[in-house]
């Protein structure tokens, strides 16, 4: 098979689609029945410099495939099945591919480079391949440049693939020696120098020591800062790239470089090429994100103990850095809002302005108000469009009391320019900038309302009137009237200022997502989102108006389950626009199933929704089926028990859900809907409880199924349990281990990072609200004892995550609820328990002293049950 492999490979790229398919056949079998001497084969045909081009590069590429999944479970099975291979064939292999490190192919060097971080992934940590990063690093000092480049490129792969632990100091100092040397001005190859930098920049995770040694520091900050001045565009793009990494990695150590540094982005925005100007940016908004990180956490009050001072640095250099800014603003590009993910100079400059505002509030406002009012009514159109965004990147940030008088004069402006500006570029920004106005400075919370009777009917027909306009300013303006009613929706159900214009702007909304050119802008989705938004912050009086919406959408969604033979292209809008529908049926169903006005009237088109629902799941969209899902949810909990009579039919799509792994969020989902079947059914969901038990269990064993769905799951069993009460039982023996284990898993846990720590709060909080539901429902029950064989355990748990100390107020809240249901289920047979207990000592006391009301009541109950149990 080794002799024909090169023909397999350029067999397996084929124009030939028979040829093509015969050759990937030929591969599978080779690597099911030889796995060794496949890997072997692709490892030689890479390193084989008498191979034609093609099939060297299919080969790396296959061999680094097989190393290396996205999926968890795949990942964790090539990794054991590389591990389980014999020492002297992987040794050959890691041979093949070293040696290709001077291949005088591009090509075939950049891909051994890959394939080598792969293994180095997988072994370093296993403490094997301990000559790798010797071997890699006695390449550097001698041999021709295009082996020293790929050398360089491989170093810094290995460090994107491996933690910093498994590599010993010794070996971290060589290899930044080896990359700062690369780097170094001194370096003549270029190809070199741009390996190095961009090397740098996935070690640089690794260099904490020698960030904390002020002369290793001085070296790598010279050498980087001497690389944005490289006469090589890519190699100055990859030196900002490495200074905005370490704005956020070592920003405690920037405040001698500050300055200087200042100068080489000022310079880089000014003069340089955009793609090395936009880093040069990004390193300011990157500091500002440290800046309001470190001030959200410490509030501006720095004692001994915060972890990391706030250096201001964004305040020092604002009297230089806000002109800076304001002048990018005006290089916009002709065409920039047309195009989603357009990112150019002048967005860049915004989104930073922005950012800054954020990080120093009020005193942005005096810098930037002279650009505003000096450029707003020029005839180019460019400096009314910059003087409109510098304006609308301001708005969040400074205080209420700051920018109330300015928008209140802006107001008028603005509306008339989104009306009669000749430029849809200053039309689409003026748009988003009324957004922004109504988003920060519009609600219930402000003392001083921007918007008063007295322009609130300019507003809405200035908006409406602007969603006729193109896409993009429509979109712009379907934003600003979300925002607008968004500001109305927590300003009570009685009395809304929009009752008066609430006909008109269903209808204009509606309108707009029937719009021909609706799929451009995103103009659909806005359109519903703010529909949406409109609908929930209806009243008891505009609601028959809503209940009107209620059988054109039906009819839409019905057209859309109709149409037959479509393109694929034809068929993702269609799937999209489905679940917009469901999307929008869900919002009415909550809204109108809450008010016992509306809900008769409303729950009278009931089966015809269902019957909809059920026609989506037959669409291949995971979107499509998370909206139809959520929407049966709503639908259940307006109906309550009478929801029983679409069980029948729904089950098998519930159990379908429950089943897909793959979209694991329709998954999670549809676990959701469990909850919210629980709540309506009651005990009348027993019949179902077999099958979604099992269905539920399963997904735990699962190691293929996405972590995050895991939670709901644990807190979907306590839904049962109360729906069911008693009745339970059976189910104890399958679900309290599950429990137990998970509990264990998650209650040490120190040390973790943030997406750790939240992740198993989640858990936590999980396991808790199961372990509540049960308790709940079997309170009062002759079969209360059963759940006495699992209390130590649960108490334990409880003191354990007291203990730990790193549980956020959500599961504390949680916690001292479930202690609660333990006294207040299993009384005095549980006692002695819960008086040997730390929870309902130490954790009690504090939970009662909590600032936190939720807390404060969680514990106050408990305290009772509690005593109650212990006076028995």
């Amino acid at each position: 098979m080794a002799m024909e492999i090169t023909q397999i490979l350029l067999n397996a790229q084929a124009v030939d689609g028979a040829v093509r398919k015969n050759a990937e056949e030929n591969l599978k079998q080779f690597q099911e029945q030889n796995l060794p001497s496949f890997l072997f084969s692709l490892a030689g045909e890479l390193a084989n410099e008498e191979k034609p081009a093609e099939s060297r590069k299919l080969a790396g590429l296959i061999l680094k495939n097989a190393l290396d999944a996205k999926e968890q479970h795949r990942k964790y099975e090539l990794v054991q099945r590389w591990l389980a291979l014999d020492v002297s064939v992987k040794a050959q292999i890691k041979s093949c591919l070293i040696k290709t490190l001077s291949s005088p192919s591009g090509d075939a060097r950049s891909t051994a480079s890959q394939v080598i971080a792969k293994v180095a992934g997988i072994e370093l940590p296993q403490k094997q391949w301990p000559e790798l990063i010797g071997t890699l690093l006695s390449n550097i000092h001698q041999l021709p440049p295009h082996t020293k480049q790929a050398t360089l490129e491989t170093l810094g792969y290995i460090c994107e693939e491996v933690s910093p632990d498994a590599v010993e100091q010794d070996h971290v100092n060589k290899i930044l020696t080896a990359v700062v040397q690369g780097m170094n001005s001194s370096e003549a190859n270029n190809d070199v120098r741009l390996a190095a930098t961009r090397a740098l920049y996935n070690a640089l995770g690794f260099a904490q020591a020698n960030f904390s040694n002020d002369m290793e520091r001085d070296y790598i900050m010279r050498v980087v800062c001497e690389a944005t001045l490289s006469p090589e565009v890519k190699i100055r793009q990859a030196a900002f790239e490495c200074l905005v990494a370490i704005s956020s990695t070592y920003y405690e150590k920037l405040a001698p470089y500050i300055h200087d540094i200042f100068n080489i982005t000022a310079k880089a925005v000014k003069e340089d090429e955009e793609p090395v100007a936009l880093q040069a940016i990004e390193f300011w908004s990157s500091i500002c994100d440290e800046e309001i990180d470190i001030l959200d956490e410490y509030g501006g009050d720095f004692s001994a103990d915060s972890d990391i001072p706030c250096f201001y640095f964004i305040k020092q250099a604002l009297p230089v850095l806000v002109p800076m800014l304001l002048e990018t603003l005006l290089k916009q590009e002709e065409d920039q809002d047309q195009d989603e993910g357009a990112w150019n100079i002048a967005m860049a400059g915004g989104t930073c302005l922005g950012l800054v505002a954020r990080t120093v509030g009020d005193d942005i406002v005096p810098l930037v108000m002279p650009f505003i009012e000096g450029n707003i009514t020029k005839p180019d159109w460019r400096q009314r469009e910059a003087a409109t965004y510098a304006f609308g990147s301001i708005l969040e940030g400074p205080s209420p009391e700051k920018l109330v008088p300015i928008v209140n004069v802006a107001l008028n402006f603005m509306l008339s320019a989104l009306m009669k500006d000749p430029s849809n570029h200053v039309k689409d920004t003026t748009a988003w900038t009324l957004g922004r106005m109504f988003e920060f400075l519009h609600g219930s919370t402000l003392d001083t309302p921007i918007i008063t009777p007295a322009n609130c009917q300019e507003i809405i027909t200035v908006l409406l009137q602007s969603m006729k306009d193109v896409p993009n300013v429509a979109e712009k303006a379907c934003g600003a009237l979300y925002f607008l009613a968004q500001g109305y929706e927590d300003m009570g159900p009685s009395v809304s200022p929009l009752t008066p214009y609430f006909q008109d702007i269903l209808q204009a909304l509606y309108g707009v997502t029937r719009r021909e050119d609706a799929g451009e802008s995103r103009l659909r989705t806005a359109a519903y989102e703010t529909l949406n938004e409109v609908v929930r912050c209806s009243t008891d009086e505009t609601a028959p108006m809503v209940m009107q919406l209620v059988p054109l959408i039906m009819m839409e969604l019905h057209q859309t389950l109709e149409t037959q033979k479509l393109t694929a292209d034809e068929r993702e809008k269609q799937n999209e626009l489905q679940g917009l529908l469901c999307g929008c049926l869900q919002v009415i169903i909550q809204k109108l199933g809450s008010s016992e006005a509306t809900k008769y009237v409303f729950l009278q088109c009931a089966d015809q929704m269902m019957g909809l629902f059920l026609r989506v799941f037959s669409s291949k969209s995971a979107t499509a089926h998370e909206e139809a899902m959520l929407a049966i949810g709503a639908l259940a909990y307006a109906a309550g028990s009478n929801f029983e009579k679409y069980m029948s039919e729904f089950y098998r799509y519930l159990e379908m859900g429950l089943q897909n792994f793959e979209d694991y969020q329709v998954c999670a989902i549809t676990v959701g809907v469990v909850g919210d079947l629980c709540r309506a059914l009651e005990d009348k969901i027993s019949p179902y409880c077999d099958g979604i038990m099992t269905q539920l269990l399963k997904d735990l064993s699962s190691n293929q199924l996405h972590r995050s769905v895991k939670p709901p799951i644990f807190s979907c069993f306590g839904d049962i349990a109360l729906a069911i009460g008693e009745n339970f039982e059976k189910y104890l023996i399958y679900a309290m281990p599950m429990l137990q284990s998970a509990a264990e898993l998650s209650a040490h846990t120190s040390g973790a990072d943030d997406d750790m720590t939240e992740y198993t709060n989640s858990l936590r909080n999980g396991i808790l609200e199961a372990y509540s539901g049960i308790f709940q429902g079997f309170k009062g029950s002759p079969k209360t004892q059963l759940l006495m064989p699992y209390a130590p355990h649960i108490l334990q748990f409880l003191d354990s995550l007291y203990m730990e100390k790193d549980m956020d107020d959500v599961v504390m809240k949680t916690a001292i609820g479930v202690l609660g249901d333990l006294a207040d289920t299993l009384g005095n047979s549980a006692a002695p328990l819960i008086q040997n207990s730390v929870s309902s000592k130490d954790f009690l006391n504090e939970c009662l002293s909590s600032d936190d009301s939720m807390i404060k009541e969680s514990a106050e109950w408990a305290k009772m049950a509690i005593s109650r149990a212990i006076s028995f």
